[in-house]
């Protein structure tokens, strides 16, 4: 999907099932490009993420076309196949490694949520994770959870020598498995998920039935 002749850029990775996407994840997006001076955010939908065994993980057709839709009119927002086309797991480190391998001029961010910077140990090799990409976590203002973030970040950073910075951005509580659940009960999840989104939902009958929830 992507020209291995391009110019060299600052690029923002956002990974993740994206089931479904939704406004914390644009919004995190749109701070790393302002707060950070990146050139795109590229949203990356996981084939099949060997983490992810407390339910069953929506099809990729349909994960895909809902990012599609969310990052529509977002000029620097771009969609990417890169993970979805491995046949298989599909873990960060072996992603990663093969994006430098493609992309050698180009700079990577590796984008994650608050929550992922303190289980990051118990991923897939995450000292190589933290080897190839700068990291910028998601942080909420002046709270104790954003001090004891920073002390997950100094630790990080002196026993794997990554490079950890943080996210000011404003805090959205939301969850996918939250706009799961309230979809599967008849809840709303308007103004919580792009509108192209919501609507997709609604049209596809995703999320409703509790046993792929």
């Amino acid at each position: 999907i992507f020209l291995k002749k391009e110019k060299a850029r600052k690029i923002g990775i956002m990974g993740g099932t994206f089931d479904p996407i939704h406004n914390a994840h644009l919004m995190l997006g749109r701070q790393a490009l302002k707060e950070y001076h990146l050139d795109e955010i590229w949203f990356m939908p996981s084939h099949n993420p060997p983490h992810k065994t407390d339910h069953r993980v929506t099809g990729t057709k349909d994960r895909c076309e809902m990012v599609k839709l969310a990052i529509a009119g977002e000029p620097r927002f771009r969609f990417s196949d890169f993970e979805i086309s491995r046949a298989g797991n599909t873990y960060t480190a072996q992603t990663l490694k093969l994006l430098k391998e493609a992309y050698p001029k180009h700079t990577f961010f590796f984008i994650v949520g608050a929550d992922s910077l303190y289980h990051i140990e118990s991923w897939y090799h995450p000292e190589e994770v933290m080897r190839q990409v700068t990291i910028l976590a998601a942080r909420r203002e002046c709270d104790d959870a954003a001090c004891t973030l920073e002390k997950q970040a100094d630790y990080l950073k002196n026993k794997y020598g990554a490079a950890i910075f943080l996210l000011h951005s404003d805090t959205m509580e939301v969850s996918s498995q939250e706009l799961r659940e309230r979809e599967m009960n008849g809840g709303r999840i308007h103004n919580l998920v792009p509108k192209n989104v919501e609507r997709y939902i609604e049209e596809h009958g995703l999320y409703q039935n509790p046993e792929k929830l």
